[in-house]
Order: C-alpha cells, then sequence, then structure tokens
C-alpha cells in the first residue's frame, strides 16, 4: 500500500466530528478539499432528519418545539450545526484563500444548496407549524417574539403561500441568481488578478513614492519578473494614479480598472447582471411587491423606495454645489500648470487632487505612513477598544489560521472573562477577493443550560504589504478601512442574544453600518493618533504639526466623496426599481441612472456596474443607499461622544450594551433611541463635513 493510501484512508473530516481545538476554533490544517462537499452533503442530510422529526411531532405545534429545538439536546447542537459549520468556512475560504478547484466545487454545491434552502422556505408541513404558533402561542420574550416574526415573514417572503405551480418558478428564479451571482464573482476576480502593468524603465516610476515603488518591485519578484508590477488591487492602484508623473500610464490603468468584465471574452458580466436584475425583479413580483426594491424595504429602516430617494435628493441638494466647487479647484490647478488647453480626464482627478491637498495644506498624505506601521496600528485600534470597553487582545499562534498572513487573537472582556476569537488577514495575495470585509465562523448564542458560545469573527482586508526590509506603513485611509471592518467586528463579539439568527450584525442592512462607520471617526482625532503612531525607525510620536494637518484637512474634497457614493445608490436604486423587464444596455443605462449626482466626465466606454459586487453578488441589491442613511446615524452617535469625550467609557458602555450587544432582536430605531434619546437627524454629518456651520 502506498503512503498515498495510508493517508487517504487514515483521514478524518474534521467537520464529521468534535474540532477539539481551542474555543471550538476551526481546524484549517486538518481540511482537505474533499471534506466540503462530503460535510455539506451530511449536513444537508442531517437538517432534513431534524426537519422530518419536527413536522411529525404529534404533540402542537410551540415555540420551544418548533422554532427552539436546535439546543433542546443538550451536546446535540453540534448534530444540527453541520451544514452552517461547513458552509461558513467554505464560502469565507471562497472569497479570502480560493483556487481554481474550491471555484469549480463552489459552481458544483451552490445550486444544491440553494435547493435545499428551498426544500426549506417552501416545506408546507414546516411552514403550517410557524404559522401555527404566530396565530397562537404563549407569552414570549422581546427576542423570542422577534425570532418568530421573523421566522413566519421569512417563509411568506421565501413563497410558502405561494400555489405549487408559482414555487416551482420561484426555485428556479433563485437557483439561476446563486448560480449568477457566484458567476459575476468569479469572473471579476480572474479579470482583476490577470491585470499587471509591468514597467522596467524607472523613469516611468517618476513621482511614486518610495513605498509605491517597493511594492511594485516586490510584485515583481513575486513574478519572477524584473522591474515592478502594478496591479488593480487597491494597495496598488491607488496610490499609482495618485502619484504617478505619467499620464498615458495612469490612463492604461484606469482604463483597464474601469473596464473590467465588460471586454469580448468569457469574463464579461453584461448579460450576467442584466439577468440578475430581472431575476430579482421577477421574484419581487412572484411574491406580490411591484419591484425588487419594494421588496427589500419591508426589512430597512428607510422603509420605503421614497425614503431612500428622500435621502439620496437631500444629500445631492446639500453637497453638489460644494462639489462643483471642489471639481473647478482641481482643474483649475491642472490648467495652470499644464496650461488653459489642457483636457482633464477621469485618469488625472486623482492626481490633480492630490496636488492641490499638498498646496493648500502643505500635507502630503505620505508623510503619515512612516508612523502608520502596521503592527503599531494594530496596537492602536485595539488599544481604542481596550479604552472603550476594557477588552484585550491577545495573540495566541495555537489556533489554526488558513495562511501564513493570517493572525489569531484571543478576545477578553473587562472582567478578563473569554469573549471571542479574532482572527485578522491584512494583505493583498492571488487566491483572495479585492476589498475588505468582515465574516464569521461561528455565530454567538446562548444554549438553554446558559452557556454563552462565543463567536470567532474574522476581519479580510487587503493593506499595503511589507517589503524587503521594511514592514507594512498604511495610508490614512487604509487605518479608515480597518476600523471601519473593526466595527463590524465589535459588533458580532459583542453579541449577547439567545438565539444565533438574531446575534451581532444580523440586523438590517441599513442599520449594519453604524457601528463599523461610527469607529471611522477616531482616524482623524488626535486624542488617538497618540496613543500609535509612532514613528517605524524612531520611535518619535507623529509631530502635532502633522495631524493638524490631517484635521484641517479632513473635509479636502468632501462633497465630491459624498457624492460618488450617492450616485452608487442611485444607480442601485435604478436597477432594482424596474417594474417591466429590463432589456437596456447596461453601460448607457448606467449613465442616465446617476447623472444627477455626477458632475464630472462620464467615459462612454467604461462601466461600474459588472463589477459592482455589493449589488450583483454582495447583498446590498437595492441596499447600497445604506452607507449614507448610516452614515447620518454614526455622525450624529458619534456627535454623543465629541460631547461627553472621545474615549468617555461611561456612552461606550451605552453604546455596547444598546446597539452593539442587542443583535437584531428589536426595531433598529427602538435601540438606537435607547443609546441617543432621539430620533438622528442630518444636521451632525453636515456639521462633520463642514457644509453647515
Amino acid at each position: 500500500m502506498t503512503e498515498h493510501n495510508v493517508e487517504k484512508e487514515t483521514h478524518r473530516n474534521p467537520f464529521l466530528e468534535s474540532y477539539n481545538t481551542l474555543h471550538d476554533t476551526v481546524p484549517f490544517n486538518k481540511i482537505t478539499l474533499a471534506d466540503y462537499e462530503e460535510a455539506i452533503m451530511e449536513g444537508i442530510r442531517r437538517e432534513n432528519e431534524e426537519i422530518e422529526k419536527t413536522i411529525n411531532n404529534p404533540e402542537e405545534p410551540t415555540f420551544d418545539n418548533t422554532l427552539a429545538r436546535e439546543d433542546e439536546v443538550e451536546g446535540r447542537k453540534h448534530y444540527y450545526d453541520l451544514l452552517d459549520r461547513v458552509t461558513s468556512v467554505f464560502f469565507n475560504m471562497l472569497s479570502a484563500e480560493t483556487n481554481d478547484e474550491m471555484e469549480e466545487l463552489a459552481q458544483k454545491m451552490s445550486p444544491i444548496l440553494t435547493q435545499h434552502a428551498n426544500d426549506v422556505s417552501l416545506n408546507p408541513k414546516l411552514f403550517a407549524r410557524v404559522k401555527a404558533v404566530y396565530e397562537k402561542h404563549r407569552e414570549l420574550t422581546v427576542e423570542e417574539n422577534r425570532l418568530l416574526e421573523d421566522s413566519y415573514d421569512g417563509f411568506v417572503r421565501s413563497g410558502a403561500l405561494l400555489n405549487d405551480t408559482d414555487k416551482e418558478r420561484l426555485r428556479s428564479l433563485t437557483e439561476e441568481a446563486s448560480i449568477l451571482s457566484l458567476q459575476f464573482s468569479q469572473n471579476l476576480l480572474k479579470e482583476n488578478k490577470a491585470y499587471t502593468l509591468h514597467i522596467t524603465n524607472e523613469a516611468d516610476l517618476s513621482g511614486l513614492p518610495e513605498t509605491a515603488r517597493e511594492t511594485a518591485a516586490e510584485s515583481a519578484r513575486e513574478r519572477n519578473l524584473e522591474g515592478w508590477v502594478f496591479t488593480l488591487d487597491a494597495p496598488s492602484y491607488g496610490p499609482f494614479m495618485t502619484y504617478s508623473d505619467r499620464r498615458e500610464l495612469r490612463r492604461e490603468l484606469y482604463m483597464a480598472h474601469s473596464t473590467l468584465c465588460i471586454k469580448d471574452n468569457e469574463e464579461n458580466n453584461l448579460e450576467i447582471c442584466r439577468r440578475l436584475i430581472n431575476l430579482r425583479r421577477q421574484t419581487a413580483q412572484l411574491l406580490g411587491y411591484e419591484t425588487y426594491a419594494d421588496y427589500v424595504m419591508k426589512h430597512r429602516m428607510a422603509e420605503s423606495v421614497n425614503n431612500v430617494y428622500k435621502l439620496l435628493d437631500n444629500l445631492i441638494e446639500a453637497y453638489k454645489p460644494a462639489a462643483i466647487a471642489e471639481s473647478a479647484k482641481v482643474k483649475a490647478l491642472a490648467k495652470e500648470e499644464m496650461g488653459e488647453d489642457f483636457d482633464f480626464k477621469p485618469w488625472d482627478a486623482a492626481y490633480y487632487s492630490h496636488r492641490l491637498k499638498v498646496k493648500e495644506y502643505d500635507f502630503d498624505p505620505e508623510e503619515l505612513r512612516p508612523y502608520l506601521e502596521v503592527n503599531n496600528v494594530i496596537n492602536g485600534v485595539f488599544g481604542l477598544a481596550t479604552k472603550l470597553y476594557g477588552i484585550t487582545f491577545r495573540e495566541n499562534k495555537q489556533i489554526p489560521v488558513y495562511h501564513p498572513d493570517v493572525k489569531a487573537y484571543e478576545v477578553f472582556d473587562a472582567n478578563d472573562s473569554y469573549l471571542a476569537v479574532l482572527y485578522v488577514d491584512f494583505h493583498p495575495r492571488k487566491g483572495k477577493h479585492d476589498g475588505a470585509w468582515m465574516t464569521e465562523f461561528q455565530g454567538q448564542y446562548i444554549k438553554r443550560d446558559g452557556t454563552n458560545v462565543r463567536p470567532h469573527a474574522s476581519l479580510v482586508m487587503n493593506l499595503s504589504k511589507p517589503t524587503d526590509g521594511k514592514p507594512a506603513l498604511l495610508r490614512l485611509g487604509e487605518v479608515e478601512t480597518f476600523l471601519h471592518e473593526f466595527g463590524h467586528s465589535l459588533h458580532g463579539m459583542f453579541a449577547n442574544t439567545r438565539f444565533e439568527s438574531l446575534s451581532g450584525t444580523n440586523v438590517w442592512w441599513d442599520f449594519v453600518e453604524l457601528p463599523s462607520q461610527f469607529m471611522e471617526n477616531y482616524a482623524v482625532e488626535k486624542e488617538f493618533l497618540r496613543t500609535f503612531a509612532f514613528h517605524y525607525k524612531t520611535g518619535e510620536p507623529m509631530p502635532d504639526e502633522l495631524i493638524d494637518k490631517v484635521i484641517a484637512s479632513r473635509n479636502f474634497n468632501v462633497a465630491m466623496s459624498c457624492l460618488r457614493q450617492v450616485s452608487l445608490g442611485l444607480l442601485d436604486m435604478a436597477y432594482y426599481t424596474q417594474r417591466d423587464e429590463f432589456t437596456d444596455d447596461i453601460i448607457p443605462f448606467e449613465k442616465k441612472a446617476w447623472a444627477k449626482a455626477i458632475i464630472e466626465e462620464q467615459l462612454p466606454e467604461t462601466c461600474m456596474t459588472t463589477q459592482f459586487s455589493h449589488i450583483m453578488a454582495g447583498g446590498y441589491a437595492a441596499g447600497y443607499y445604506s452607507y449614507k442613511w448610516a452614515e447620518v446615524l454614526d455622525a450624529d452617535a458619534f456627535s454623543m461622544f465629541k460631547k461627553n469625550g472621545i474615549f468617555n467609557r461611561e456612552t461606550a458602555w451605552s453604546f455596547r450594551d444598546n446597539i452593539l450587544s442587542r443583535g437584531g432582536t428589536e426595531h433598529p430605531m427602538i435601540l438606537y433611541k435607547r443609546f441617543r434619546g432621539q430620533e438622528p437627524t442630518i444636521d451632525a454629518l453636515l456639521e462633520r463635513n463642514g457644509i453647515k456651520k
């Protein structure tokens, strides 16, 4: 018998038994590709078995024997949640550490999983029991009542009240949408990673700061190439567009980025987008809604499409005059430097905006990098949580991780009790999607015996990498990204609810960004920067003069940034408020949809939609406005901290207790008002941005 066969026979699927790891963390080092499919299929079988037990229970349906069964028998939660365990790992790896084999398996398993989800939500006997409890039940706690309402509404929104013909139609719509969403993401990842700008002439690096050159040289070495390689990943693309003096190369990189997935090749997403828009419209209309956006708003703070447009229109009215003025100043500088005949193009925007910022504030954000070494930033961000909430972080190398870049921390509460596990994955690599996100490998819930099962959260980002002889030195924007995702992780780690489906970040989409965007406020607070911003070589603190420049320039071109977000919100809503079949050409439709928030030239051969993962594959369809909705909330909430002190422990604990720990157990406005004492207004945002004095 070969050594390979011995290994094959002795391998045990880690998903099918207890992990036997610290805090029951995922044993990444033991998982093979084959384990996923086996565990998914077994998880489906077990879930079906439990559903059969529920629907064949001869007892009258009750909340306890129908909706709260998962922890009914001590020690059997592992049996029930196998499918959740394996799919959370699989789909997280599909984003953070994928390869061709994983992508092929995802194509195979996604329709199977969607079919199973439909089997559950369209099971008439299971719905009948839930409906019976919904109509007649014992007195419930607030959280139990929320779970019951969500469960009943979830069945209805998944087609439980449809006739058999329409149920089958719904199945086909959702299964096709699942496959196409995955295909969209795979196409985008392939085309993004396929592009490189390879420079061999050092003169073509003119204007680029040392950190950008070093990162590009490292990228070239990784590919066994001479010279420098730039990619479409944010830490490479952003600095090149901001600093490169080579206009033609800026144009090449910009066009590569702005034409992703619209070329005549296998990665073209145009028809996929059109089909996804129609599938979601048809699904909503089958369920009795005029548009997909109307369907979505049923579970949003905004409540209606009109309220979304009201917010976006109010922002346009408030910010557009300032944005036009900001844009004019950038273009004026370009003409001043290049001559009155200079034809300003989109690939000039970041470059001349940066030059204007340097001129107006005597400040180049690149000056901050030596003071934002990644380990110091980690200490600063973690230290902020310690100041606010008393929690502490201890790296534990005994916890298995899925890649050597990943660090795992045990998190302890103010009383030194175990709170959570936090994985942090900072830098870009080949098998990792672009962007930044927070996710979980295990959610929080409380067992019947009172055991509080604590969460395992994960932060995945694409921040500047270390280079030969130099640690990772971050841009201030990357620190903001870290703070943003860390805010999501606090929402998950502080979760303290009975039911996992209501814990942590399981809240309405236009509320989920509040904890994350709230944390971004700290990035430009002097008291916070002084806690960690030390020069990576000398240990000297960031000079007050430099911090003052950061604060003074915080609202530089803020109106243009606002309109950019509003334009994306308008585009999203334009697609998902369609009442009739969508047959338009995506590219011209896009230009028209966001026109009232656009003040710059729109090139007819560029497209955002085909790479707009949030609304095509990321769960934000008819929900991208949420970022601006939550920004109103975060500015209003942070005004309390500005009033009481940005590290004020009492205010922080109120925020934790009333918002971060409550998950989706109550309506988000009830939670917010409990913290703030009133509903939010747009005033704090306008004041923070300098729009309203």
